[in-house]
């Protein structure tokens, strides 16, 4: 009979757990499925919301093109008055440090949230991670070890979306101390993708910085944005967004996919903060294009990233909106890439105009000082124009005054240097290398620029 308590206790343990799984099923059961829109209804559906009929055609990215974009120089600056970083929306001249972070900094940060990138809800569910495997393995004969990690983000406020992020992380084998490392937005194919052989050599000459890093005794670290926010419209009531909403599409000031994607990247550097073989103070972040954008909207929310190092990244990254060259805002909110800004932005192709965002680029640089960023462009000759290089190199000049302000150095220049110079001096940084839309041509310089601060 003393066995008696026991067994009622392991009889009530199975009661309970199986009542909650009944509940648990009950409350899927109850739940409504994602909402199915494909990008065109979704993008209809925002313009709806703002009373807005139609939008402005962007331009052509073939130069051949009737509509090709503009890439005269002559007339490529409309709209010359940026809105200016140290100046408060009341007029009030910002001259102190306290005063960038206390009170301009703040009124950024919201305008862009609110009009650009979108705002990240309060409820947005946390991640464990899980290591999968862990390597031994060498690369161009370096020995490393490499870890393959999800992260699970907990679902159970809606069990009807199963969110995971794809990380891996590589660090040399030899070294026993915590290492700097640098996370890369990643590209990953579908299943059976036949890669055509002239696009494989490219994708792995993208990968020769890897060596690079690990020869300076550094880390690196793959991030894979679309595993767990897809990009395209239709995709925006699945993963960490549809998440969130529960399968329902987005308000207007709900964000995009390049919030998220950032989102992710906060995310995988929580991870690595815990992981011993990583110096978490000395974590930089790097993207190419689309990449390029995610890369520097999240070193300028996430103040917790060491350096960035910001490739072609063009409109919505680093190249200024008001600029009349290359990809136009008109391009960002079509129905192929709204997806990576909230609702509200689409008005800008719309009644509004460049001139009336309440932000522009710059300020998206200033927002990560006083952590040194690194501006990268290749060639117009063989990357073309779309990108806009002098317009990014603007963006880079102008961020300057908040950098100096905060007792950093600012680019050191307001004239563009010939191709192939590097601008480096300072806590800015820029170089147009002679190659085409790719980061590898300025790896070498970009580590020359780290050094400073991860060799400390």
């Amino acid at each position: 009979m003393k066995s008696f308590p026991y067994l009622m206790l392991i009889i009530g343990l199975i009661v309970s757990q199986s009542f909650a799984q009944i509940k648990t099923k009950t409350e899927s059961d109850s739940l409504k499925p994602p909402v199915e829109l494909t990008a065109q209804q979704d993008h209809a559906r925002l313009l709806k919301l703002l009373g807005i009929d139609s939008l402005r055609p962007g331009p052509s990215g073939d130069p051949k093109a009737p509509n090709a974009a503009n890439s005269n120089e002559a007339i490529a600056n409309p709209y010359p008055n940026l809105p200016n970083p140290l100046v408060l929306n009341n007029g009030e001249k910002v001259t102190t440090p306290e005063m960038w972070w206390n009170l301009r900094r703040p009124e950024i940060k919201k305008e862009f949230d609110e009009e650009v990138y979108g705002i990240v809800p309060n409820n947005v569910p946390k991640v464990n991670w899980e290591v999968i495997s862990v390597i031994k393995s060498t690369i161009k004969n370096i020995p490393v070890i490499i870890k393959k990690l999800k992260g699970h983000v907990d679902n159970s406020s809606y069990p009807l979306l199963d969110v995971n992020i794809d990380l891996t992380l590589t660090t040399p084998a030899k070294i026993k101390h915590p290492v700097p490392v640098m996370m890369e937005f990643g590209f990953i194919f579908p299943k059976n993708f036949k890669m055509p052989e002239r696009f494989k050599k490219m994708m792995d000459s993208m990968s020769n910085w890897q060596p690079m890093v690990l020869r300076k005794g550094w880390g690196f670290a793959e991030l894979i944005p679309t595993s767990f926010q897809e990009d395209n419209g239709a995709g925006l009531t699945k993963g960490i967004i549809g998440l969130v909403n529960e399968g329902q599409p987005r308000k207007l000031e709900d964000w995009g996919t390049l919030r998220a994607w950032a989102w992710g990247a906060s995310r995988a550097l929580d991870y690595l903060k815990t992981d011993k073989s990583v110096d978490g103070n000395k974590v930089g972040i790097e993207g190419l294009s689309r990449y390029g954008k995610a890369a520097l909207v999240t070193m300028a929310y996430d103040q917790r990233f060491a350096i960035g190092f910001i490739g072609s990244s063009g409109k919505g990254g680093a190249t200024l909106f008001r600029r009349h060259f290359g990809e136009q805002v008109e391009n960002l909110a079509s129905s192929y890439e709204y997806q990576w800004f909230c609702g509200n932005f689409l008005k800008y192709a719309g009644p509004l105009t460049p001139k009336d965002l309440p932000v522009d680029s710059h300020e998206l640089i200033a927002m990560c000082a006083p952590r040194p960023v690194f501006i990268s462009c290749g060639s117009p000759k063989v990357e073309g124009n779309w990108v806009d290089d002098k317009g990014q190199f603007m963006a880079a000049v102008a961020a300057g005054p908040v950098y100096k302000l905060l007792g950093k150095k600012d680019l050191g220049t307001t004239v563009m240097p010939p191709m192939g110079t590097a601008l480096i001096k300072g806590d800015i940084a820029f170089r147009q290398h002679h190659g085409g839309h790719t980061t590898i041509n300025n790896w070498p310089t970009f580590i020359k620029f780290a050094e400073r601060y991860f060799d400390k």
